[in-house]
């Protein structure tokens, strides 16, 4: 059953936001809490072919040595990550979690996601990771790879993570946007959070129709909602609606091969998302 909120910790300065995001998730989902540290495997200069390196010959001692001091620096890593994990529990645990565990694992960040996806209703991750400055327009090197392979809602955090007092959905009147508002319209995230939903085409009765109609849906599941149209490149038009309005939560989803979809799992995706001052909700 999915029933569990996952977040990704890695110890970067954006951990303390996907704690109080995975916080504020579980208060409103009655969900308990996942902590996952994950310890990516690499290629350590030990773990290398050396015996034909220039000038290396048969000093195995050498070989032994690196072969040391990768242990002790796993060693380092796994004590190191177990200290994150208990801060990050008990924050998250300060910050209304309904229960917390933790767990830390030797494996590929997105395969260890995948294992645990079927119990995973919801997954929080970081705009930004230990191999980014907080500083720069990127988001960090997993989400879109994590993005594009996950069927389970992610919600990415920034920093800092506050809990939003509006959200923005884009809505193309597809099948699967409609899939999107079904589970919005029925999930108690954001209930009792004011929505706009907000429509990038042609102001005319067709689009308007479809506006009303998913928002009749939304307002009859107890839902606050405004509709909008607005005209413009999808990107341009959906980050100045954004500016505008201060939304601070962005509900985005793969629409079919509308413009929408093109955005969002094309070569567009790290784009909107790094541009993104606010969290971010992906449905898939």
């Amino acid at each position: 059953m999915k029933n569990r909120i996952t977040a990704c910790i890695d110890g970067s300065i954006i951990s303390s936001a996907v704690c109080d995001a995975a916080a504020w998730a579980s208060g409103l989902l009655g969900a308990p809490v996942k902590l996952l540290h994950v310890l990516e495997k690499t290629l350590s200069p030990a773990t290398e072919d050396l015996s034909g390196a220039i000038g290396l010959g048969s000093r195995e001692h050498l070989l032994a040595e690196l072969t040391e001091l990768d242990a002790r620096r796993n060693r380092l890593a796994v004590e190191h990550g177990k200290h994150i994990l208990e801060a990050a529990r008990q924050r998250s645990l300060d910050n209304g979690a309904v229960h917390v565990d933790t767990e830390q694992r030797h494996d590929q960040l997105l395969d260890a996601l995948l294992e645990c996806e079927a119990d995973t209703r919801l997954y929080v991750v970081g705009r930004l990771g230990q191999d980014h400055s907080i500083d720069k327009h990127v988001i960090g090197s997993h989400i879109e790879n994590v993005v594009r392979a996950i069927h389970t809602p992610v919600l990415m955090a920034t920093r800092p993570f506050t809990a939003p007092g509006n959200y923005m959905l884009a809505y193309d009147g597809s099948d699967t946007a409609d899939a999107a508002i079904e589970r919005i319209s029925t999930s108690p995230l954001l209930l009792n959070i004011p929505g706009h939903i907000v429509m990038v085409g042609d102001d005319d009765p067709d689009h308007r129709q479809q506006l009303e109609r998913v928002c009749n849906i939304m307002e009859e599941r107890g839902h606050r909602i405004t509709p909008h149209m607005v005209q413009g490149r999808v990107i341009e038009a959906l980050l100045a609606f954004q500016e505008a309005h201060n939304i601070q939560l962005k509900v985005m989803g793969a629409y079919g091969h509308s413009r929408i979809r093109e955005f969002l799992v094309g070569s567009n995706t790290s784009r909107m998302l790094a541009a993104s001052t606010v969290p971010a909700l992906i449905l898939r």
